[in-house]
C-alpha cells in the first residue's frame, strides 16, 4: 500500500480542511443527475452550510450547477477538432509513429512524416536514394518518453474497427501557425526543431513565417553538455527554446536552450499573447478567480480567463484554494471555437522542458473489486477511488460492455464496482480503468503477458497471403505465418478457417517493444504434452521434444522451437538409414520429434537427432547389446531384396541377407502407375532391389519399393498404434481396395481407414474406380479417429491433403517419373540385344536420319533405316507436320520418346524441332510451348522460341489422377511453361512446370483427328424403320409420304413401312445458289420417286443390289425430274471400295454445287455434302476475302443452302473434298488470299498458315505501308490477316500484308514504299527502314527484306561517343530511322546511308541530353577517309552478306547437309568457309622456301611475308564458317568437316602437312623436325606426287570414263589403291543413295587396302568414316570408330580431327568433353591449348579462353609461353576483345622486344583489324629497334608495301627516306 501512496498522493488519512469537505460533497451531489430526491439534498445541505434556503434559491442554484457543469466538461475525443493546440506527452516511440498521451486519459499519434519540414525532406532523400543516410536519425534517437510537446490536432478519423482515432501534428509550421513574425518579443517560449547544421551554429524551424531563427553553437553547447554529453544537435531534433533577441521586425530570431533560462520563463503582458495565438505549454502567473465544486476558474495575463478541471489541480492543496489566490498555471490546450482556455496547475508542469518522470503504474492489469465511484462525468467517464485514497479515471466506452446496456444509475458516488486497471495517463498522473468484462476475464491484457510456449485462445481476424491474423486479447493481435496454418503447408487456408473462428494457437515468439506476436496452429506444436525449449538453457541433452523443420540443407536440418531457438540435425542424425538428399524426405514446416544431443548455450548452439531410441529393441540393438531377433524381417523396416522369379502378379524375392522369400506386387514397385508394369517387364531374376519397405511381416512377407512410403518411414512419419493418430494427421499410405462406397487405405505400419466417397476428391464422384487403382500411393488426412472400434475416416481431397507449393510438388514427382525410367534404361542397356541396347541409348530431342517405310491409313507414318534394323519409329499424322510423304523417302525427325514396353520410338518431323535453336534460356522464366507428346503422368512439348523439348508433370499431387476430358491436354495445344532447370539432362529434357490452365491455348493449325469421319451422325428417323425388309430394287418407282426434313435430306415413309431417304442434290435438277431444296418439299406430301441406291444402316455406306444386306437397307430416292423420266435414272456408283476412289471422279478447279450440313466451329470449316455418298469440306479461310463473313461465319452461310464451290483437291484423309467459295486456291505469286498468324517473330515479321499444311511469311516491310516503331504489335496467333503472295520460290511462301497489295483498288497512300533489290533505290532519296546491327565499322540498316546498307559512324550521329557501346544503347535491333542514300554501288551491291540531322532533316539519333562533344567537320571527313581506307575486307565481308541473303535457299540446301545453323548470324555471315586446296599449299610452301631460315634471327623462327592470305589464316581459327559455292570447296582437307557431294574435277591428292600461315612459330615444328629430307628427296617425291596426279586425272577426267556405277569405282580403285580421293568419291557415290553400310564397308575396305606408308591417305578416310558416323550414325558407333582411329593414327591428329567435326555440326557439348580429354592426354602440345582457345571464343566464351590460357602456361614448358601468347593474342583479335589482344601483344614484346615473329603477327592484326594511325605508330616503332639488318629490311619492306597500298606518295617517300637513314647510319657505325 506504501507504493500505493507514493503512486497516487492524493487524498489519505489527514483530518479534511472545511472548504475541501464542502467541495467533495457537493462533487458527490451533482454527479448523481438528479437521481436523489429534493429532500435529501437540501437536508444535507442544511447540515453542512447552515441556514436553509427557499425553493426559488434552490431551482437557481441547481441551474447555475448545470452551467458550472457543463463549463468543466471532461474533454473527450468528440470535442477534440482540427486546428486545436494542445499539449502531450510521449508515451511510446517507434521508428514511424510516436504514441502521445493527451489531457483527460486521451491517446493521439504523431507520423514520421508530422515532425517537420526538414525531418521530411531527409526522409524522401533517403526514398529515392533507397539507402540509408547518414545524417538523418531514427525517431527513437530525436523523442523519448516524458517529452512534453505542444501538437496540433491534425484529423480525427475513425479506423476500420470503427474506433476513433486522433492524429496530431508537431511540425512548428502548424503549432507556431498563428503567430506572425512581428509578434515575436524577447523571453517569449517557443518550440521548434532543428533545420540544419551550419558553421556557427543551427538554423531552427520555429514555423513562423517570413522567419529566420538561429541557435547560436555556443548557446547549443551549454545544453547538449548536461543532456547528450556534448553531442551535436540533429535535423528534427525537438527544442524547447527562448527567444533572446530580435532583429528586423522579427525577421531574424536568436534563442537560447539553456536550462535555466527555459525551465524560468512566464509568459508575460509584455510579449503581447492574444486568445489567438496564446499557445499550450507557456507557464502563466493567474489569480483563482472562482472556486467550484468542478475546478477552478482563474484569471491570467490580465484579460484571460482559464479553467482548472479538477485532475489538473495540485494534488496536496486539493481543497484548499480561495479566491483571489496568486497561482502559476500552464496552458493545456486553447479550443480554437469556443476560446476556451483549459490550464493545470500540476507542478511537473511548471518547470518547461523538464520530462514526466512517471510514465507507468505498477499494478497495470490488476483486477480490483468493490472499487467504489467518486464522481461521474456525462459521456465522459467516471472516477474512482483507490483502496490507498488516490483517484483512477474510467472513459465512458469502458464503463460497460456496450452503449445500448448502459446505466447512468448505477455509478451513484459510493456505488461499487469490479474494475481492471488497463493503463496509465501521464499526463493526469491517473490510473485509467475498464469494466468490460471481455477486459476483466482477458486472459492477456497486453504484450508483456504472452509468453512463448504458452497455449492462448483467439479468434480469427482475417485471411492474408502472409498468414492469418488472430486477436488474442483487446490490444493484442498475433500473425500465424502461411507455414504454421496446419502441420502440413495449407494451399487454400480459407476453406479450414474462417473469419470469426475461435482457434488454439501456441505462441512462438514476442517482441512486446515493437507489439509483434507469432503464433502456431500446427495441432501436434499445439497439444504437445512434451517440455517446450523456449531457451537454449532449456535443452538438456537426452531431452525430447516437438519443433518444425525450418530450412533442409545439404547437410541436414535446421529445427527450430520457441523464442527463435534452432538447432541442426546433422545428415547422419536423420534416419537410421543413410539419406543422401535431405530434400526429398523433408521439407520445411514438416513437425517433427527430436531429441537433444548437445547444447552450448553461451554460443547458442544445439545439436538434435530424429533417432529416437525409445524402441527398446532399437535401442538394444544400438547399444550393441541384442541378441539374435525373434523375426528376421519386421514391419517398418528397409531391407535389399534379390529378384528370384517373375509371377503374374509381381515378383518372388529373396530378402538379403538371410534368402527369406518375400513377395513385392507390381503396383508395390513406383508411386506411378505406369512405371510399375515397366519395371516388372525390365527387371528379371538375378536383379538386386535396395531400401525395400516390410509391409507384412505374418505368413508371406510382402514388400513395397514406393520411395513416397520409404521416405514417410524413414522420417518417422507411420504412426504405430490408433492411440498416435489424432485428426488433421497427413499421412503417407497406398490403396488397399477400392468398393462402391469409397476407398480403404492401408498405410506402412499395417493400420487402415476408409475414404468415403464424398471424401475421395474435390470433383463429384461417379465411379470410385474412375479415380484410383489399387496398389496407387496416395496421401490421406485424418478426419476422424474411433480408437474403440480401432476404425478411422480419411480425406484423400486435394484440398485437404496439400503437401506444399504446387510447382516443387509436382517438379518433385516429374523428377521422381523420370529418374525412374532413367533406372528403367539402365536395365534395359544391360541386355544383349543390339535393339534394346539401342533403344536405351535413345533420349527425346536426338535427331535421326530415317527412311518411310510405309504411310498408314490413319495419316501416321512408320519409318525403317534406324540405327539398328528391327526398331520401330513412328510419327503421328500430327508429327507429320502436313509433309507430304512417300515409301522410301528419306527424312530428318527428332526424338519425342521411347515406349520401353511396346519397344517403338516416336519421333516428328516437324521442322521447328528439327532445326531447333540454341538460346541461353532463364531459370524460373514462363515460356510459352507446344504439347507435342504425352504420356499417363508427364507430358513432353517444345518451347515456340527455340523448340527445345521439356517435360512437365501432368499431375500435381499423388492424389490428383482424375481429370475431365476438358481439363486434359492434347497434342498441338498450347501451354505456359515455367523452366526449373536451363539445360535437358541425361533424359534430354528440360525440367519444367506448367503454368496455370487459364494460359493455355487451343491446338493452332488444327490437324483433323485420326479418325476418317468422326462427325457422322445418324438421323433417328432412319434408323427406325431399318427393321423391315424390302423388295425393293434400283430403278423402281415408288409412292411415301414425307415424314420430316433436315438439313441436307428428306425422310419418306414408303408403302409397307419402310423409310426412305431424298438428298438434297436429288431434289432439282437445276439448283439455284442461295436455296434450300428442302424447304420444297413439305411434311405430309406424297411423292413419286426413283430408288437409286440402298444404304447400310450400320456402315453408313451404299450396297450393291447383289449385297445379301441390301434387302434391310435404306432406300435412297430421287425425285428429279429428270430421274423420273422413263429409263432416264442413273444408278449410284455403288461397286468403289472406299470412298477416295468416289472423288476421284472430280478434278481440281471444277465447280460443284454443294449443300451446307453444318459449321464446325471446332474445326473452323463449313461441312457439305455434294451427293449422298460424296462429302466437301469448306475451310473458313477459302469461305470469303472478307472479314466481317469470317468473324461470324454463320450469319452468312444458312444451314440446307445450296454453294457454289470449287474443288481444291482431295482432303488429306482422302474422305472428302475439298472446297472452295473463293475460286481456286494455288497461292501464286500475285494471288490474295486469307491466313492465319501462327507465330510472330520480334524484328522479323510472322509466319502464316493457310489451308492444308501450306506456310508464308511476311517481314516486317511488308506488314503495313507505313513503317511504325512497334510494327508487329497488332498481330497475335490465330489473328486472321489477308496477304499478297509474292513469291513461291521454296517451301514457304514470301507473302505481303500491305494494303497497296491485297487491296489495290483502294489505292492507298504508300508512305514507305517498298525495296527488294538495290535498283529500287536511288542516290539522295530519304527512306525509312529498321537497325539491323551495329558493327564494329558502321550501323547496318535493312530498308528492305534483302536490302541492307551501311551507314559508317561519322555518318550516323553529329556527336562523338567516346564509347561505342553508346550506339548499341541508342540505336537497338529494330529501331525505327530515315536515313539518306548516299551512295550506291551496284556491282558490289554496296548501299551508304547517314542519319545525320542535315541529310534526313530529322532529330539526330543520340539525344543532345547525354551531353557528348559534337563531331567537327574536318574530323568527319578525317574519320570517313580512315574508315574508307581500312581495308577492302569490310566491303568484301558486306558484299558476301548480299549475296547470302539472296541465295538463301542455296545456303540453307548446304546448311541441312553439313547440319549448320539454318540462317547464321550476321556476323558471322561475311568469313568465309573456304580451306585451302592443294596449290594454295603449294604456293605457301615456295614462299615459305623463299624467304629461307634466318641466319642470325633472334628468334630462330622463320618470317616470310605475305600480302593477299590475310584471310587463309583467317580461316584456321573459325570454328562456325559458312560453306561457299559447291564448286569452290576443295573437301579433301580434312580439317574443318567433310562434304559427299566433292566433284571429281576439285580433287587432289593430300600432299605432307603444310605449315600453317602464320607468322609465329608454328605449331606442327616438333612434327616437322621428324620428317626432314634434303633437297634430292623432296624434289624426288615432288615429281613423284605430280606424276601420281596427273595419271589419275588422265583417268578420271577423260569424258569416255565417267564412274557411273560401283563397278566403275571398283575399276578405278584397283588402279589407285592408295588414292584417299578415290575412296572417299566411291563413299560419297553409295551415300547419294543412303546406303550408308555399304558406304562403311568401302571405308573399311580402303582402309585395308592403302598402303601402311600412305598415313595421311589412311588419316584422310579414317576422318571420313568419323564424319560419316557423325552425321548418320549413333554416338555408339562414333566411338568405337573414334577409338580404333586413335589406334591405328597419330592420336593427337585424330582428336584434333574429330573436335572439329563435333564443332562443324555444332555437337558443342561434345566438342567441350573432348577438349578436356584432350587437355589431359595431350597437356605438352601447344596446339590443343590454341584450338581449344578458338573454340572457347568462336562460342563467345571469352572469360574461359583467358582461363585456359592461363593452364595452358602453367603445363607448357617456358620456351612455349611467347608463341602461344600471341596465338591466343591473335585469337582474341579475330573472336573477342581487340583491346585486350593489343594489350596482351604490347605485354609481350615489352617483355620480349625481339621476337620479330611477334612483331609481324602483331603487324598483320593491326592492318586487319587498327586504324591507319595505329600501324604507322607500329611501324615507326619496330624501325628503330636494333635489329639484325635481315630483320631490319624485311620490316622496312612491309611497311613501304603498307604505304603504297593505303598512303600518299608523300607517305612513300618518307619510309624511303627513313630506310637510307637506317643504311647510312649502319655503314657510318661499321666504318667506325
Amino acid at each position: 500500500m506504501a507504493t500505493l501512496e507514493e503512486s497516487f498522493p492524493r487524498g489519505g488519512t489527514r483530518k479534511a480542511h472545511k472548504s475541501e469537505k464542502a467541495f467533495q460533497q457537493s462533487v458527490e451531489q451533482d454527479n448523481l443527475f438528479d437521481i436523489t430526491t429534493e429532500e435529501e439534498s437540501t437536508k444535507r445541505k442544511k447540515s453542512q452550510k447552515g441556514p436553509a434556503k427557499t425553493k426559488k434559491l434552490k431551482i437557481e442554484k441547481r441551474e447555475n450547477i448545470k452551467l458550472v457543469k457543463e463549463k468543466f466538461e471532461i474533454l473527450t475525443v468528440e470535442t477534440l477538432c482540427e486546428g486545436m493546440r494542445i499539449l502531450g506527452c510521449v508515451k511510446e516511440v517507434s521508428d514511424l509513429e510516436l504514441v502521445i498521451s493527451l489531457p483527460n486519459g486521451l491517446k493521439g499519434f504523431v507520423q514520421v512524416t508530422e515532425i517537420c519540414d526538414a525531418y521530411t525532406k531527409k526522409l524522401n532523400e533517403q526514398v529515392a536514394q533507397e539507402e540509408p543516410l547518414k545524417d538523418l536519425v531514427r525517431l527513437p534517437e530525436l523523442f523519448s518518453p516524458g517529452m512534453l510537446v505542444r501538437c496540433v490536432v491534425s484529423s480525427v478519423g475513425i479506423t476500420e474497427k470503427g474506433k476513433k482515432s486522433v492524429k496530431l501534428s508537431l511540425n512548428p509550421r502548424n503549432v507556431n501557425g498563428v503567430l506572425s513574425a512581428e509578434a515575436l518579443k524577447p523571453g517569449m517560449l517557443l518550440t521548434g526543431t532543428v533545420s540544419s547544421l551550419e558553421d556557427h551554429g543551427y538554423l531552427v524551424d520555429i514555423g513562423v513565417s517570413g522567419n529566420r531563427a538561429f541557435l547560436p553553437l555556443q548557446k547549443a553547447q551549454e545544453d547538449t553538455r548536461q543532456k547528450n554529453k556534448g553531442a551535436k544537435l540533429k535535423v528534427g531534433q525537438y527544442l524547447n527554446c527562448v527567444v533572446e533577441e530580435v532583429k528586423s521586425s522579427g525577421g531574424v530570431v536568436s534563442l537560447s536552450v539553456g536550462h535555466s533560462e527555459v525551465s524560468t520563463a512566464i509568459a508575460t503582458e509584455e510579449q503581447n499573447w492574444t486568445l489567438n495565438n496564446l499557445l499550450p505549454g507557456l507557464v502563466v502567473k493567474g489569480q483563482v478567480q472562482k472556486v467550484t465544486p468542478f475546478g477552478l476558474t482563474v484569471n491570467f495575463l490580465s484579460y484571460f480567463t482559464g479553467l482548472v478541471d479538477f485532475m489538473h489541480l495540485e494534488p496536496k492543496k486539493t481543497g484548499t484554494y480561495f479566491s483571489n489566490q496568486a497561482v502559476r498555471a500552464c496552458i493545456l490546450f486553447i479550443h480554437p471555437r469556443t476560446r476556451a482556455v483549459r490550464l493545470s496547475l500540476r507542478p511537473v508542469f511548471l518547470q518547461p522542458g523538464r520530462p514526466l518522470t512517471r510514465l507507468s503504474c505498477q499494478h497495470l492489469g490488476a483486477v480490483l473489486d468493490d472499487l467504489p465511484v467518486h464522481g461521474f462525468f456525462n459521456k465522459a467517464g467516471a472516477t474512482f477511488k483507490l483502496k490507498d485514497g488516490a483517484l483512477a479515471y474510467a472513459r465512458f466506452s469502458h464503463l460497460s460492455n456496450s452503449k445500448n446496456v448502459f446505466k447512468p444509475e448505477i455509478f451513484k458516488p459510493g456505488n461499487t464496482h469490479k474494475c481492471r486497471i488497463i493503463d496509465y495517463s501521464p499526463m493526469d498522473e491517473l490510473a485509467l480503468l475498464s469494466l468490460r468484462t471481455s477486459i476483466i476475464e482477458a486472459q492477456y491484457l497486453s504484450y508483456h503477458d504472452t509468453k512463448p510456449g504458452a497455449v492462448v485462445k483467439g479468434t480469427v481476424l482475417t485471411i492474408k497471403p502472409y498468414g492469418m491474423l488472430v486477436k488474442v486479447g483487446e490490444q493484442i493481435r498475433g500473425l500465424v505465418p502461411p507455414m504454421h496454418l496446419a502441420d502440413i503447408l495449407m494451399k487454400n487456408p480459407e476453406k479450414k478457417y474462417s473469419v470469426g473462428d475461435e482457434v488454439k494457437c501456441r505462441v512462438l515468439v514476442c517482441d512486446p517493444e515493437a507489439k509483434k506476436l507469432m503464433m502456431t496452429l500446427k495441432k501436434t506444436l499445439v497439444e504437445s504434452r512434451l517440455p517446450a525449449i523456449t531457451c537454449y538453457a532449456d535443452a538438456k541433452p537426452g531431452l525430447q521434444t516437438h519443433g518444425f523443420i525450418l530450412r533442409v540443407k545439404d547437410c541436414g536440418c535446421i529445427v527450430k522451437f520457441y523464442n527463435d531457438v534452432q538447432g541442426l540435425v546433422p545428415k547422419h542424425e536423420l534416419s537410421a538409414e543413410y539419406i543422401p538428399a535431405p530434400e526429398t524426405v523433408f521439407y520445411p514446416g514438416q513437425v517433427m520429434k527430436v531429441v537433444v544431443l548437445n547444447c552450448e548455450p553461451a554460443k547458442e548452439r544445439m545439436l538434435l537427432s530424429f533417432k529416437l531410441l525409445s524402441d527398446p529393441e532399437a535401442k538394444k540393438e544400438r547399444e550393441g547389446g541384442s541378441q539374435k531377433k525373434r523375426r528376421a524381417v519386421h514391419v517398418g523396416q528397409l531391407v535389399d531384396v534379390k529378384v528370384v522369379e517373375k509371377t503374374e502378379d509381381g515378383l518372388e524375392v529373396a530378402v538379403l541377407p538371410h534368402s527369406i522369400p518375400g513377395f513385392l506386387p507390381i503396383p508395390h514397385l513406383s508411386d506411378h502407375v505406369p512405371n510399375g508394369p515397366l519395371l516388372y517387364h525390365w527387371l528379371q531374376a538375378g536383379d538386386t532391389l535396395h531400401r525395400v519397405l516390410c509391409l507384412q511381416s505374418e505368413g508371406r512377407v510382402l514388400l513395397c519399393r514406393k520411395p513416397a512410403l520409404v521416405s514417410a518411414v524413414e522420417g518417422g512419419q507411420d504412426p504405430k498404434s490408433f492411440s498416435e493418430i489424432h485428426p488433421g494427421m497427413l499421412l503417407m499410405g497406398f490403396v488397399k481396395s477400392i468398393k462402391d462406397y469409397g476407398v480403404f487405405v492401408q498405410f506402412p505400419s499395417g493400420l487402415s481407414g476408409l475414404a468415403p466417397k464424398a471424401a475421395m476428391s474435390d470433383k463429384f464422384v461417379t465411379s470410385t474406380s474412375d479415380h484410383f487403382v489399387e496398389g496407387q500411393t496416395v496421401v490421406a488426412k485424418v478426419t476422424n479417429v474411433d480408437e474403440e472400434k480401432q476404425r478411422m475416416l480419411l480425406s484423400l481431397r486435394l484440398s485437404d491433403c496439400t503437401l506444399g507449393d504446387v510447382a516443387t510438388t509436382s517438379l518433385l514427382l516429374l523428377s521422381q517419373c523420370l529418374e525412374e525410367l532413367q533406372g528403367v534404361r539402365s536395365l534395359m542397356s544391360n541386355r544383349d540385344s543390339v535393339l534394346i541396347q539401342t533403344l536405351a541409348e535413345m533420349t527425346p530431342g536426338m535427331i535421326l536420319d530415317l527412311e518411310v517405310q510405309e504411310v498408314l491409313e490413319d495419316g501416321s507414318v512408320v519409318f525403317g533405316g534406324g540405327p539398328v534394323p528391327g526398331l520401330v519409329l513412328r510419327a503421328s499424322r500430327y508429327h507429320r507436320a502436313g509433309q507430304e510423304v512417300e515409301s522410301g523417302q528419306k527424312k530428318k525427325a527428332v526424338v519425342l520418346n521411347v515406349d520401353m514396353l511396346k519397344l517403338e520410338v516416336h519421333v516428328s518431323l516437324c521442322q521447328d524441332l528439327v532445326n531447333r535453336k540454341h538460346k541461353k534460356l532463364k531459370k524460373g522464366s514462363e515460356y510459352q510451348a507446344t504439347v507435342q507428346h504425352l504420356e499417363e503422368s508427364f507430358a513432353i512439348a517444345s518451347l515456340v522460341e527455340t523448340s527445345q523439348l521439356a517435360a512437365f508433370s501432368l499431375t500435381s499431387h499423388l492424389n490428383d489422377t482424375f481429370h475431365f476430358d476438358s481439363e486434359k491436354l492434347q497434342v498441338g495445344q498450347g501451354v505456359s511453361l515455367a523452366l526449373k532447370a536451363t539445360q535437358p539432362g541425361v533424359t534430354g529434357l528440360i525440367l519444367a512446370v506448367e503454368g496455370p490452365a487459364a494460359k493455355r491455348t487451343m491446338r493452332q493449325t488444327r490437324k483433323e483427328s485420326e479418325t476418317v469421319d468422326e462427325d457422322e451422325e445418324s438421323d433417328p428417323a432412319l434408323v427406325v424403320g431399318t427393321v423391315k425388309k424390302h423388295t425393293l430394287s434400283i430403278g423402281d418407282m415408288v409412292t411415301g409420304t414425307v415424314k420430316s426434313i433436315k438439313a441436307t435430306h428428306v425422310v419418306v415413309t414408303l408403302e409397307d413401312g419402310v423409310i426412305g431417304c431424298i438428298h438434297a442434290s436429288n431434289i432439282l435438277d437445276d439448283v439455284p445458289v442461295g436455296t434450300s431444296p428442302t424447304s420444297k418439299l413439305k411434311v405430309g406430301k406424297t411423292v413419286t420417286a426413283r430408288v437409286i441406291g440402298g444404304r447400310d444402316v450400320k456402315t453408313y455406306k451404299f450396297l450393291p443390289i447383289s449385297h445379301p444386306r441390301f434387302i434391310r437397307t435404306i432406300p435412297e430416292l430421287s425425285v428429279r425430274p429428270s430421274e423420273l423420266e422413263k429409263d432416264g435414272h442413273t444408278a449410284l456408283n455403288t461397286h468403289s471400295v472406299s470412298p477416295s476412289e468416289k472423288i476421284k471422279q472430280y478434278q481440281a478447279g471444277q465447280t460443284v454445287t454443294c449443300f451446307l450440313k453444318r459449321y464446325n466451329v471446332v474445326k473452323k470449316w463449313l461441312e457439305v455434302e455434294i451427293a449422298p455418298d460424296i462429302r466437301g469440306r469448306i475451310p473458313l479461310l477459302l469461305t470469303s476475302l472478307s472479314f466481317k463473313v469470317l468473324k461470324h461465319p454463320d450469319k452468312k452461310f444458312r444451314i440446307g443452302q445450296a454453294l457454289n464451290a470449287t474443288v481444291v483437291g482431295p482432303d488429306s484423309c482422302k474422305a472428302f473434298l475439298c472446297l472452295s467459295l473463293i475460286g481456286p486456291h494455288k497461292l501464286e505469286k500475285g494471288e490474295v488470299a486469307m491466313g492465319r498468324v501462327v507465330k510472330v517473330t520480334p524484328n522479323e515479321g510472322l509466319t502464316v498458315s493457310f489451308p492444308f499444311g501450306k506456310f508464308g511469311r511476311a517481314s516486317i516491310f511488308h506488314v503495313s505501308d507505313s513503317y511504325s516503331e512497334t510494327p508487329l504489335e497488332d498481330f497475335v496467333p490465330q489473328k486472321i490477316v489477308r496477304c499478297c503472295v509474292l513469291s513461291t520460290a521454296g517451301h514457304v511462301l514470301t507473302l505481303s500484308l500491305r494494303s497497296s497489295r491485297t487491296n489495290p483498288e483502294t489505292k492507298s497512300k504508300i508512305e514507305d514504299p517498298e525495296i527488294n533489290s538495290i535498283q529500287d533505290i536511288e542516290e539522295g532519296q530519304l527512306l525509312r527502314g529498321y537497325v539491323k546491327a551495329v558493327e564494329p565499322h558502321g550501323v547496318l540498316f535493312s530498308l528492305g527484306p534483302s536490302v541492307v546498307g551501311l551507314a559508317r559512324y561519322s555518318h550516323v550521329s553529329q556527336y562523338s561517343p567516346s564509347k561505342k557501346a553508346l550506339y548499341s544503347r541508342y540505336l537497338p535491333e529494330g529501331k525505327l530511322l530515315t536515313a539518306k542514300i548516299l551512295s550506291l554501288n551496284h556491282k558490289r551491291s554496296l548501299v551508304r546511308l547517314s542519319f545525320l540531322p542535315s541529310d534526313t532533316g530529322k532529330p539526330d539519333v543520340l539525344p543532345a541530353s547525354i551531353g557528348l562533344p559534337l563531331l567537327e567537320q574536318e574530323e568527319r571527313e578525317t574519320e570517313t577517309e580512315r574508315e574508307d581506307q581500312k581495308g577492302n575486307e569490310v566491303k568484301k565481308n558486306q558484299k558476301r552478306k548480299e549475296k547470302n541473303q539472296k541465295g538463301q535457299e542455296e545456303v540453307k540446301r548446304l546448311s541441312e547437309e553439313k547440319s549448320e545453323p539454318r540462317q547464321p548470324q550476321v556476323k558471322k555471315q561475311g568469313k568465309r568457309g573456304r580451306l585451302e586446296s592443294g596449290s594454295e599449299q603449294e604456293r605457301v610452301k615456295k614462299k615459305q622456301k623463299k624467304a629461307g631460315p634466318s641466319e642470325e634471327d633472334d628468334s630462330g623462327v622463320e618470317v616470310y611475308y605475305r600480302e593477299g592470305e590475310e584471310e587463309i589464316e583467317e580461316m584456321t581459327v573459325l570454328p562456325k564458317e559458312k560453306p561457299a559455292k559447291l564448286t569452290e570447296v576443295p573437301r579433301l582437307q580434312l580439317s574443318s568437316g567433310f562434304m559427299w557431294d566433292v566433284g571429281l574435277d576439285s580433287l587432289t591428292p593430300a600432299l605432307p602437312p603444310r605449315r600453317e600461315s602464320s607468322d609465329s612459330e608454328e605449331d606442327e615444328k616438333p612434327h616437322e623436325a621428324t620428317k626432314k629430307k634434303n633437297k634430292k628427296e623432296k624434289a624426288l617425291e615432288k615429281q613423284k606426287a605430280e606424276k601420281e596426279l596427273s595419271r589419275i586425272e588422265e583417268a578420271l577426267m577423260d569424258p569416255r570414263r565417267q564412274p557411273e556405277s560401283a563397278d566403275d569405282f571398283d575399276r578405278l580403285v584397283l588402279s589407285s589403291p592408295n588414292s584417299s580421293i578415290l575412296w572417299l568419291q566411291y563413299m560419297a557415290f553409295h551415300l547419294q543413295a543412303t546406303e550408308i553400310e555399304k558406304a562403311r564397308a568401302v571405308a573399311e575396305r580402303a582402309l585395308k587396302t592403302i598402303s601402311f606408308r600412305e598415313e595421311q591417305e589412311k588419316l584422310n578416310v579414317w576422318v571420313a568414316l568419323l564424319n560419316l558416323e557423325n552425321m548418320y550414325g549413333s554416338q555408339e558407333s562414333l566411338t568405337k570408330v573414334f577409338e580404333r582411329a586413335v589406334q591405328y593414327n597419330e592420336p593427337l591428329k585424330v582428336f584434333l580431327h574429330l573436335a572439329d567435326i563435333y564443332t562443324k555440326s555444332e555437337k558443342f557439348q561434345e566438342a567441350g568433353e573432348l577438349y578436356n580429354r584432350m587437355l589431359k592426354r595431350f597437356r605438352q602440345e601447344k596446339a590443343v591449348w590454341i584450338k581449344y582457345g578458338s573454340f572457347l571464343l568462336g562460342r563467345g566464351q571469352a572469360s574461359a579462353s583467358h582461363r585456359v590460357l592461363q593452364r595452358a602456361l602453367e603445363c607448357l614448358p617456358q620456351k612455349e609461353h611467347v608463341d602461344v601468347i600471341a596465338r591466343f593474342a591473335q585469337l582474341d583479335f579475330q573472336l573477342g576483345d581487340k583491346e585486350r589482344a593489343k594489350a596482351i601483344f604490347e605485354n609481350t614484346l615489352s617483355t620480349y622486344p625481339k621476337r620479330t615473329d611477334v612483331w609481324s603477327v602483331y603487324i598483320d592484326m593491326t592492318i586487319k583489324h587498327g586504324t591507319q594511325k595505329e600501324v604507322r605508330d607500329i611501324f615507326e616503332r619496330v624501325i628503330h629497334l636494333s635489329l639484325a639488318p635481315k630483320r631490319m629490311k624485311f620490316f622496312f619492306k612491309r611497311y613501304l608495301d603498307y604505304e603504297k597500298q593505303h598512303g600518299t606518295e608523300k607517305d612513300v617517300q618518307a619510309v624511303k627516306a627513313k630506310a637510307l637513314e637506317y643504311v647510312e647510319a649502319k655503314s657510318s657505325v661499321l666504318e667506325d
